[in-house]
This record gives structure tokens, C-alpha cells and sequence, in this order.
């Protein structure tokens, strides 16, 4: 699989001219595929479109290094799959000894280069073309959100990077030392400012009673993203504000079950529900074809080796630890819906399962991890609608990138901050009354007593409820744990920010410098 993604994706480098006009591989969903350019009423939809496919499917954003970076530098998740497979991950990313040259980290960064130019290129059409209409004008609101949102993602892995807020086709152009973090910040707050006010609270259409475009960006996504990237410089008050703005919208919430959120079966009840805030869009139709799909659950699915096997449902990649098994209670719910045993039954129905009992682990063979992520648990049902049911291949699985319940914690930790112990309980509750289903035996109610008391319980039901989708990395690195918790792996103060790619370093001649811990 490796040298697979090492062919596949080429380097696609800052300083390296990108195309004026690129193809979609894939769009958003079933609805625009067949849609022409009258539908959407805008002349660079097709544009916003491109960067849906992008987001998608590119693996800087939904596969492998993006696990890499977000997920397996946790204490919770590990590289998985077999020994053998993308075996220097396990010294970069499991062990902090990173690298400047390799597939995973050269990857991330041209791909979020590339969503970038894609956004400034939208941006410089509509504004040459002066498009004020209301349809170009969502359009540039998500041309906004998806440069935010790629600079936001590249701030976190690298610190100070280059600012490029311009369409440029002459490579040379393209060629800028790094910014400072506050300046990068800036642009984020810019472009999701705009994007707050100019993408809609929802895409549903009244008259049909459907969203035509399930997954599309709406400002609630803005405005969630917005409150994360606060969240991450500790401004407490903007976090609270937008949380509170998200939520006063009326436009989501909390599943009653914890496992609703990850159905994805056959009119699985999680797609697209009312927890969600973004989700990368996946597609798979009767027979497997058409193929609109992300290889986002397919990189995580249980691996068992030999193409023949009933249970090689992917790559295996990102799966949790013996540190994460061991430390979560297990009577929180949320465990049993959260980790897959090799060897044991999948908890069938009570636990997001299906009533199947998985193979054996067997360090060395064909299954040599002791647990997988459930919330990437393919439906058999599924797999048996588009055909299939022998390396079950689940490209239908959408990635739940901003939901619900990430803005009511952000909200409790921002009130609980700021002194107001009750709303943080309150808030704090309300996700651990939904995790209980109902069983009061389990998860009590926190009252608040202290604020640090109250700051711990927060860290920890983060922790339970986002286990294994790539919080908790950030979350460490945010609340100044990540030495304490990490250091044992080989994590010192300099693993904050991972080194800039040398290639990029070398194609800049110069102009952009290392990280100065690296």
C-alpha cells in the first residue's frame, strides 16, 4: 500500500505551477453528477465542485497521512495493519523520530497547497468576473472555508508556513518565505468571517422537502471551524460566542445514540444527520458501480491478509491501543462502540454492531491487531448491496469531520475558562446523558466543584467521545499534556511542529527556511 500512494500521489509542491483549470475525479454526491451548470445558477460552481473533490478524496485530506499526522501520533490509535506495511510510520509518527522527506508528510502538504491555489483561484475568477449574484457568492464562501480550513490544518502540523492568498500560474510566483502563526491566523479569521456570512444555514430546499446537496458547506461549518480555531489559541470568548451561535441556529443535533452516529448502512440513520456539521461525501452504488467513493473508511477497515478472506474490509491502518483499551472504563457505552475485538462477537445491534464474530488475533499472520475502529465497522448489509461481500472494500463511508457534540464540548471548556462553571457542566452533561443511553448506573453527572476539577472532566470526555477520529493529538499538544502524556514515545517540546518537507525547502531555492528545531 505504500509504495501504492508513493506512485499514486505525485509531489504537487508550493513552489511548482498548478494547472488553471483542473478536472473533478469525483463530485460531491449522486445529485451533482447529474446536475449541469443552469442547476447551480453560478459560473464557477464547477470550480467549488473541484475543491469538494479534492477534499473528498485526495489523501492529504481523507486517507493515509492525514491519519498519520491527526490519529497515530496519539497514545490512543497505532499504525496497524501489518508489520510490514508503511513500516517507517511506525518510527515517524509512533515514536516522534520524523522525518523531512517522505510520502506521508510530503503528501499532506501539497495537497493542502493544492485545495489552497484551488481557493485562490475561485476567489480571483469571481472577482475578476465581478460575480456579486447569490450563487457565486456561496460558491465563494466555500472557495473561503477550504483555504481556512487547509491553513488551518497546516499551522497545527508546521507552525509558521507560507501565506499564498493569490492565484499564481508562474511557478516563481509561488515562491514565499514563511509567515508567523499570527498571520496565518489572520487569514483564517478573514476567510471565515466571509464565509460565515456568505455560505447558507442550510441547503435544504422547502419546496422538494430534500437537500439536493447533502455535505455541501453551510455557515454553520464556517462558524464551528471558526470556534475550533479559537479554541486552538485559547481566546475563550470567540469560542463561546460561536458556539453559542452555532447551537442558537437550530440546525443540529445531538443523535439520541451515541451509535446512530456511524450507521452507514443502507439508509443508515448517521449520514448526513443532524449531528452533523461536515462530512466528506462517499458513494457506493448496487454492484459497487457507480464508484463515487472514499478511501477514507477503506484505509481503516479490518485487514486480513489474502484478497479471498471474508474479513480483508481494508487496510487496517489507524487502530486503537492497549493504552486506550485499558484506560477506558468499561461500563461508558462508548467503548463498545468505539473498539472492534479480533476474536470476539461485534456486540451486534446494543453496539453499533451486526451479531458477527470476527477471526482470531494472530500477531504475525493474517490478523495481527487485537482491535479495530468500530466507527468505521462496515455494514455487511452494505457490502452486500454493492457486491462486495468478499474484500468488502467499504468506500461508501463518509468521514464525520465537525459534529455536533465537538461544539457543545467547546462550549463547556470555553465557559468552564471563563469562569462559568455551571454552563460547562451543563454542557458536559449534556454529552454524558446521551453516552449513558439511559442507563443511570453508568456516567454520572459531573457537578462542578472546581474549575480545574471540571477542566480534567472535560479533557476526558473528549477524549471518550472523539476516541479514534483524530482529536486527541491536537488536544495534547493545545492543553500543554502532550509531554506528559507522550513523552514515553519519544515526544519532546520540538514534536510540536513537524518539520517542513525538504523538497518544498529545496524547490524554493532557498527562500523557505526549516523549522528551527529541525
Amino acid at each position: 500500500m505504500k509504495k501504492a500512494n508513493k506512485i499514486f500521489w505525485s509531489f504537487l509542491l508550493v513552489t511548482v505551477a498548478f494547472a488553471g483549470v483542473t478536472s473533478c475525479k469525483k463530485f460531491l454526491d449522486r445529485k451533482p453528477l447529474s446536475a449541469t451548470l443552469s442547476d447551480y445558477g453560478s459560473v464557477v460552481d464547477g470550480q467549488a465542485i473541484g475543491m469538494y473533490s479534492v477534499f473528498n478524496s485526495w489523501a492529504g485530506f481523507a486517507t493515509l497521512p492525514w491519519l498519520d499526522f491527526n490519529s497515530i501520533r496519539d497514545d490512543d490509535a497505532q499504525k496497524g495493519s501489518s508489520a510490514t506495511d508503511g513500516a517507517e510510520i511506525n518510527t515517524e509518527f509512533e515514536t516522534f523520530q520524523y522525518t523531512k522527506d517522505d510520502w506521508a508528510t510530503n503528501t499532506y502538504w501539497n495537497d493542502h497547497y493544492y485545495m489552497i491555489n484551488k481557493a485562490n483561484q475561485l476567489l480571483y475568477f469571481a472577482d475578476s468576473l465581478n460575480l456579486t449574484d447569490d450563487a457565486s457568492q456561496r460558491n465563494v464562501g466555500e472557495a473561503h472555508f477550504f483555504r481556512a480550513y487547509s491553513y488551518f490544518e497546516l499551522v497545527k502540523a508546521y507552525g509558521p508556513i507560507p501565506k499564498i492568498d493569490y492565484f499564481y500560474t508562474n511557478a516563481a510566483d509561488g515562491v514565499r518565505p514563511k509567515s508567523p502563526v499570527a498571520d496565518i491566523y489572520a487569514l483564517i479569521d478573514a476567510d471565515l468571517q466571509a464565509a460565515s456570512t456568505q455560505l447558507p444555514a442550510s441547503w435544504f430546499n422547502s419546496t422538494t422537502g430534500q437537500n439536493p446537496f447533502p455535505g455541501r458547506l453551510t455557515s454553520g461549518a464556517a462558524k464551528t471551524l471558526w470556534a475550533k480555531t479559537y479554541l486552538f489559541r485559547g481566546n475563550w470568548a470567540q469560542t463561546l460566542a460561536l458556539a453559542n451561535q452555532v447551537i442558537a441556529s437550530g440546525q443540529y443535533s445531538l443523535l439520541p445514540k451515541f451509535t446512530d452516529v456511524w450507521k452507514d448502512g443502507v439508509g443508515g440513520a448517521g449520514k448526513n444527520s443532524s449531528e452533523s456539521i461536515l462530512e466528506m461525501q462517499a458513494y457506493l452504488g448496487s454492484g459497487g458501480s457507480p464508484d463515487y467513493g472514499s478511501f477514507w473508511a477503506v484505509s481503516q477497515n479490518v485487514r486480513q491478509g489474502g484478497a479471498s478472506n471474508a474479513w480483508n474490509l481494508g487496510w487496517g491502518w489507524n487502530t486503537p491501543t492497549d493504552v486506550l483499551e485499558t484506560a477506558w472504563d468499561p461500563t461508558d457505552p462508548r467503548k463498545a462502540a468505539t473498539i472492534l475485538y479480533s476474536g470476539q462477537s461485534d456486540g451486534g445491534t446494543a453496539t453499533g454492531g451486526y451479531g458477527a464474530t470476527l477471526p482470531a488475533y494472530a500477531p504475525g499472520s493474517s490478523l495481527d491487531q487485537k482491535y479495530w475502529s468500530k466507527k468505521v465497522y462496515s455494514d455487511p448489509a452494505m457490502r452486500q448491496y454493492t457486491g462486495t461481500t468478499t474484500s468488502g472494500y467499504p468506500a461508501w463511508i463518509n468521514h464525520r469531520i465537525l459534529r455536533y457534540a465537538d461544539v457543545i464540548l467547546m462550549k463547556a471548556e470555553a465557559a468552564n475558562e471563563l469562569g462559568d462553571g455551571a454552563t460547562a457542566a451543563a454542557n458536559l452533561e449534556l454529552i454524558r446523558a446521551r453516552a449513558r443511553g439511559g442507563n443511570n448506573a453508568v456516567l454520572p453527572a459531573i457537578p462542578f466543584t472546581t474549575q480545574a476539577a471540571m477542566r480534567t472532566a472535560i479533557k476526558n470526555e473528549r477524549r471518550w467521545e472523539f476516541a479514534m477520529e483524530g482529536y486527541r493529538f491536537d488536544d495534547l499538544v493545545r492543553w500543554g499534556d502532550a509531554q506528559a502524556v507522550l513523552g514515553t514515545l519519544g515526544y519532546t517540546a520540538r514534536c510540536n511542529y513537524y518539520p517542513i518537507p525538504q523538497k518544498a525547502i529545496d524547490l524554493s531555492g532557498g527562500v523557505l527556511v526549516q523549522n528551527p528545531l529541525w
